[in-house]
């Protein structure tokens, strides 16, 4: 049961991830203009390698590859990600409520980030038949 309820677990991780960087792949240019809006570096190139993790990050985390490392730097983008875009405490007051929300919500997405990094991917993944060689 465990194996099936980390593969569950990764599935739905990736559900989150994987639609977020399909729609920055189809809407690149407001993608960077949101980002550039919240005052970061260079957006065009945080946009590419916001969706590329995202999309290839999930991927990776479907099928159980590199899932240790892949959960890591997930958690570490989500968690950047949430600072910069759901900054409740700056957020004007009639936002801050839903800001509060979101943020806290990628909380609870790294709290399973951290759990894969934990526990890796299980059986059902490319991980376990790499080490099973």
């Amino acid at each position: 049961m465990n194996n099936a309820l980390n593969l569950v677990g990764r599935l739905l991780i990736a559900a989150l991830f994987l639609p977020a960087g399909l729609a920055k792949l189809s809407g690149f240019e407001g993608t960077v203009g949101y980002i550039e809006s919240v005052g970061l570096p260079l957006p065009a190139v945080a946009a590419a390698g916001a969706l590329a993790l995202e999309i290839l990050g999930s991927v990776a985390l479907i099928v159980g590859f590199q899932t240790r490392i892949v959960a890591a730097v997930m958690a570490v983008f989500t968690l950047v990600a949430s600072i910069f875009f759901h900054a409740f405490w700056a957020a004007a007051p009639e936002q801050a409520f839903v800001q509060q929300l979101l943020f806290f919500k990628n909380i609870g997405v790294i709290g399973g980030l951290l759990a894969l990094v934990s526990s890796g991917a299980g059986a059902w993944s490319i991980d376990a038949k790499k080490e099973a060689q």
